[in-house]
Formats: C-alpha cells, structure tokens, sequence
C-alpha cells in the first residue's frame, strides 16, 4: 500500500511535468474573484495538503496504525469555504471537509492541523478534539462542532444554530456567536435524500416563509455517488433550485475560482439578508467511499478513470500554471517536500499515547469544560406579579399539568435563557395545558409554536443549545419521539464525548408518554416503551409520579442540564395530569400545593414510603399510584407493613441508596408499567442479583410484550392495582409460612427466586 500510496503522488507530479492537465472549463479570472496571487496559492497548498493526508490515512489502515479512511479526495473545492468564513462563523462539516479545515485553521495563527488531523488518524489520545474517540473534524477556537456520522443527522441543528443567532438579538441577549455570524452546513448528495434533510431544509424554508431571519448556508458537495448507488444526473439541482425561501446558488466545484465567485454570492446574500441559501457544488470522489470500498464492484473503469481525469487538483495545478503564480517544478517540489512531510508526522504521531483504560474512554461522556452557576431564584415580588391571580393557586392543591406549569413559569423568570419549544405549546398552551398562557406572560420568543416535525423540534433545541440557550423541548407524546430519536442517540448525546467536554448542548426535553388513559388514543398515544432512552450513554431520565415530585424533579432537571451542560429527558405520565383523587372520587389525595420556592429532588434521588418492612415494592411513574391503592388495601384487609420506593429517576439509577432501603427485605415485588421485554425492570433485577447477598426473592410485574389497544382492553395488558394486591398477598404467606406450597427451608425460598 506504500508503493500505491506513493505512485498515486509520483502519478499527479509525472503529469503536472508533462503538462497532462485538463482545460478550465471556465473563464473566470483572479481578477474576477479579488484574489489575490499568494491566496490562490495558499488554498491550493490546502488542497494538496488535504490529499496527502487522505493517502497516508489509507497507508496507515493498512499497516495497522490508523483506524479512519473516508477521505476528502475530489472535494478538494470546498477550500474555498474556509478561506470566506470568518472564525464567528459556526460550520457542521461534511467528512469530506479536509481541505476546507486546512485552509480554516490557517486563520488561527499557531495552529496545527497537520499534526492534529494525523492523531487523530491513529487514535491517539492527544488528538485535541475527540482524544481519540473518533476522527472528526472539530475545533472549539475554530467554531467547528464535531459530527461523527454526517448523513444528513446535522442539518436539524444547524438550522437551530442559525435560528438562535437572530435569536439572541430579539431578546437583547448574548450568545456564543456573534451577531452578524452565519451557520454553514454542508453535507453530500446522497444525503441530501435522508429524511432528515428533507425535513431540515423545509424547516428552513418554513422559517423564512414565517418572514423569520434564518442566516443559514447549506453547502450540497455532490459527487453523483451514495457509496454505490448513483445519483440520478440534475437530481440535486432539480430538488433543490425551485424550494421556496431558499435562495440556489451553483459552482463547479473542480474549478477553484468558480467555487470562489459563487461562494462569495451565496454567503454575501445569507450574511447580508440573514436568509437561508444553498450552495450546490459539483464534485467527483477519487478513491471511492473509503479504504475498504471496490469501486470496481460498481463503477466501469472507464468511469473510473473519468473520475481521476476530473481530479480538482489537477484543475488547480492548471489554474496555478496559467496564471504564473508557481511554476510546474515549484508544484511537484512542494508535493514531494508536503508528502515527507506528512511521512514524518505520522511517524511521530503513532507513538503518542492511546485509550487504554474503560475509565478514559467514557471520561467524557458527562464531561463539560466549565461548570456554570446557576441564576438566583427570583423574588417574591416578581413572582407575585408573573402569576397575578394565580398566585393564591400555589397553596391549593392542584394536579400534575396544573403544577407543572406554575414550575415552567418560575424557570422561566429565573433562567432568561430558557426557550420552550414544540407543537401546540404556545397560544394552545400545550395538549393537556401543561404551557398554558406561558406564552402570554413571556412572549412568543421564548414560547414558541414548532411545526410539526419532531426532528426539527430537537434539531432546534440542540441549535439553540449550541448558541447559550437552555432550550426545552417538548415532545408532544412518547411515541413520537422514534421518529426523531437519533437526533438525540446520534447528536445531542454525543457531543460531550466526542469534544472531551469542549462543546456541550444541554437542554430539557419534556415528553408526554405513558399509559392508563382511561381508554383514549390507542398505542401512539399510550405508548410504554422506554428502552429507546435508556440505553442511551450519560442521558438523564426523570419519570415523576406526582405533581409536587414533578415540579422538584423539574427544577433540578433544569439546573442540572444548566450547571452540567447535560441532556435531560423529563417523561410525564399523561395519565396523571389532571388525576386528583387516590382511592376514591372526591378525596383530592392525588393533588398537592405548589412546593416552595427552591425546594427540589436532586438528579438520582429516589422516595420511600413506609419503614422496615420484609416486602418492598420498587415502582415509578402511575405504578406509584397503583401501588398505593395497593398497599392500603394491603394494610386495612391483611395488615400487611409494605415499603414503596418511588425510583423517580430512571438513569442514572441510585444504585447505592435503593440497596440501603431493601437490603433488609424477604421479599421484592417490582412493578414496572413498561413491557415485559426492554423495560427497567430488567435492569433493576440484575441490580439486586449483582448488590444483595444473599438474594431476596424478587418478582416483577409488568405490561405485556404488547402494544397498547383502545378502549378498556387496554387494562388488560397493563399492571393492575389487584394484581399487585394478589402477588403481595403470595409473597407474605410465603414469607409467613402460611402458604402450604411455600419452600420450607431458606435455601428453597432463594434458590430461583428471580421472576
């Protein structure tokens, strides 16, 4: 692979000495651009530093010393966009982007890319972006968030990013960007047809179409190839030139100075008019997909060798000749003294350290570079003038929607960088009235009505975020939420890891989910699965039972997310929103007073009900009612003492204080409202097999491997206030010995005893 490596380079400097160059196919001249001739010179230093690079990556897989061989061979053209974007400008980059990020870090004096992008080639643990996690093109001083997989999973949040810009000058704040920056996003054509992009850009659209600033450039770098499969000839023009609120902008991206001319248009107009706009360039791919791609399993090689005919380096050494300014000795001089340079360094860089401990690696999955402090709580007299008429409210019992809203109202005159954001949550105030009248008391601006896109929603939440804001989002039911839950797996949840902590998002999404509905809405609506949110790395997941809990919980979500710079799920059961009584019609235990100012349940925090007792019932969200229900029928028929412990949050898990509560205990009965399969009481089995000795016997209660039906046929898949009765009842007679089928000894009691 040396040798290819090596002919490769000997091959572009044979045919710059023989003249072997393909005719521009353009007249623009560096008099046209404003160039000047050292800056044509520098891009095309870039250009050809970037290729070299993408050789050696290939020559390091092969000897075992790198891990990462998607190139940026044939895009070459997007150096450009690093020369016109200033260091205020905020760019989510395409994996193609190595001459750009060259040419970019040229504006930071002390840079050092070269070295830089080799670490992180080999993976080493000093690579300054990801510390050897994972090769991305990121760099705090240089305003670069680094992306990991860039299928089209950016283009939400650089829509969110631009939206906050304008933003932050609507509400006389300040935020990371300044505020005549402009977002870039570029991305390839394949992606162009993901969903997620689709989605993006009609978000885009639909922002503009609202009259709203959007100073957003979308760059579509098009090499007519995803992986293997062709795009279709003017497909991307032809999807892309006619959007409404999208200004098209295009440049053959082979040819440097027309990518300039067009560049300087496109970003002239997003800067100028603060409106989104497309930037669509024509590219080829050399090499194909990465190290392992066969392009000859799909390509001719008569396309193949087209492709290297049409090599942007090629064109450039053209431009660089015509112009005289360096000669075709200088070109192959500099590429033989560039490719041992790049040699060099990577010699070097594979003897730096690496990841050598499970401890380092997820060091930075709750990493941030700088703990914030939080705002102080507001005053009486500001709150007692936010709410008005609803203040005497505060100590009158009230249920969960209701108490949510007034916790909403206090975050939002106590974090000015709050903004709520979904579908129906501002004039509506939200389906089941948790945002009501929000909108009212802090404007449209910080209360705003999303379209209905649950991608776009967190893409705008983790836009936000990126620019100083503390968005909450919300999701309007929980099985919405899978259409859009890699913008939270893909990119809100991994941006901590892959940055060592450098860039954060931290935001609160709040989620309506849950079952028990009393027969409305079916399985979208009654949705009980969490195990898309669980298995997540570092995020944090509330699942309150009541609404005095909820509004504790929800503070310390809040100023965890703030303080921490982490992202938050907060699940509130539907089913308890309006629900008032406990036991039995009229009895209002369900409803509580508005807790105190600054009272809270910190992150991990579980609640206990009851003392030493030899059955304990470990629960969250409606099991906590059900289990209630439970226990006093439990206690006033059998006399039964039960210990109910509310997990209140389920990741992270206080895996420390639920084994101080029940270490004591016979018997466990765990009752979990999510399916059999997936749910977190799985987890919390192997919690007890793995923390107590000897093991209690331990059973569960769960929903069914089932979706969930309409109508009153849903309560037959979900658990049951007599169904915890009868199983509690089980497990007393036999820990009481009254159960003639009971084991006899202690070793019959526990051997098994897991359900």
């Amino acid at each position: 692979m040396r040798q290819v490596d090596e002919a490769r380079v000997n091959a572009f400097c044979e045919l710059v000495a023989k003249g072997e160059l393909p005719e521009r196919e353009h007249t623009i001249g560096i008099k046209d651009t404003g160039l000047s001739p050292q800056a044509v010179r520098d891009m095309f230093h870039s250009q050809l530093l970037s290729r070299l690079l993408d050789l050696k990556a290939r020559q390091m897989q092969q000897q075992g010393q790198g891990f990462y061989t998607i190139g940026s061979a044939g895009h070459e053209g997007n150096v450009v966009l690093g020369q016109l974007l200033g260091l205020q400008d905020m760019l989510f980059l395409h994996y193609r982007s190595g001459a750009l990020f060259m040419q970019r870090s040229k504006l930071l004096p002390g840079s050092t890319p070269l070295y830089d992008m080799l670490l992180a080639f080999a993976a080493s643990a000093e690579d300054p972006i990801a510390g050897g996690r994972h090769k991305v093109f990121g760099s705090l001083p240089l305003s670069i968030p680094p992306q990991t997989s860039t299928i089209a999973s950016h283009l939400p949040k650089a829509v969110g990013t631009a939206y906050s810009i304008p933003l932050h000058k609507q509400l006389n704040s300040q935020g990371v960007l300044a505020g005549d920056a402009v977002v870039m996003c570029s991305f390839g054509d394949a992606s162009l047809n993901h969903s997620t992009a689709q989605g993006a850009l009609n978000t885009a659209a639909w922002i503009h179409y609202r009259h709203l600033p959007l100073p957003l450039l979308l760059v579509c770098e098009d090499n007519g190839l995803g992986i293997s499969v062709k795009t279709p000839t003017d497909w991307v023009a032809m999807s892309c030139k006619q959007r409404p609120g999208i200004k098209y902008f295009y440049a053959d991206g082979l040819d440097m100075l027309a990518v300039y001319q067009a560049s300087v248009k496109a970003i002239d107009y997003v800067r100028r008019y603060r409106r989104p706009a497309l930037l669509h360039l024509r590219m080829v791919r050399l090499y194909g997909h990465a190290g392992s791609d066969a392009q000859t399993s799909y390509l001719s090689s008569q396309e193949i060798q087209r492709q290297e005919q049409q090599d942007p380096l090629l064109y450039s050494a053209r431009l660089l000749l015509d112009l005289n300014i360096m000669s075709a000795q200088d070109i192959i001089a500099g590429c033989q003294q560039h490719w041992e340079q790049v040699s060099r360094v990577a010699g070097e860089v594979v003897k730096r350290p690496k990841l050598t401990s499970r401890q380092q690696v997820m060091a930075t999955i709750t990493a941030c570079a700088q703990q914030r402090p939080l705002p102080d709580l507001p005053s009486t007299a500001a709150r007692k003038s936010l709410f008005g008429n609803e203040w005497r409210q505060l100590s009158q019992p009230q249920p969960l929607n209701k108490l949510l809203n007034f916790a909403l109202a206090d975050l939002l005159l106590q974090y000015p960088q709050i903004v709520i954001c979904g579908e129906d949550v501002g004039k509506k105030g939200g389906v089941y009235g948790v945002t009501s009248r929000l909108q009212h008391k802090f404007g449209p601006a910080r209360v705003m009505d999303a379209l209905l896109d649950e991608q776009s929603i967190l893409g705008l939440a983790t836009g936000l975020a990126h620019n100083g804001f503390l968005p909450m989002a919300e999701i309007q039911f929980l099985a919405y939420l899978h259409n859009a839950e890699d913008q939270l797996r893909g990119e809100a949840a991994t941006l901590a890891f892959f940055s060592q902590g450098q860039f954060t998002n931290p935001m609160v999404i709040r989620i309506a989910g849950l079952a028990y509905q009393r027969g409305f809405g079916g399985h979208f609506h009654n949705d009980n699965s969490l195990a898309v949110l669980r298995d997540i790395p570092g995020l944090v997941i509330a699942c309150p039972a009541n609404g005095a809990d909820a509004v504790a919980m929800l503070r310390s979500a809040v100023a965890y997310a703030w303080q921490q710079q982490r992202v938050v799920v907060f699940i509130e059961p539907i089913a308890l929103y309006t629900t008032k009584d406990l036991h039995q019609v009229g009895d209002n235990l369900w409803a509580q007073a508005y807790p105190e100012i600054g009272q809270t349940i910190e992150v991990g925090e579980i609640g206990v009900d009851g003392n030493e007792a030899p059955i304990a019932i470990i629960t969250y969200g409606n099991g906590v009612r059900l289990s209630q229900q439970a226990i006093r029928i439990l206690e006033q028929q059998d006399g039964l003492p039960i210990k109910l412990i509310d997990l209140r949050w389920l990741a992270p898990i206080h895996v420390e204080a639920l084994v101080k509560e029940i270490q004591h205990c016979s018997h466990i009965l765990i009752v979990d409202e999510c399916r059999q399969t997936g749910s977190v009481s799985e987890q919390l089995v192997t919690l007890l097999v793995e923390h107590l000795k000897p093991l209690p016997v331990v059973e569960r209660i769960t929903a069914a491997d089932s979706f969930i039906p309409l109508g009153a046929a849903a309560n037959l898949v979900l658990p049951q206030c007599d169904e915890i009765v009868q199983r509690v009842r089980q497990m007393w007679h036999t820990y009481s010995g009254t159960d003639e089928n009971a084991p006899s000894t202690h070793s019959e009691l526990t051997a098994g005893g897991v359900a």
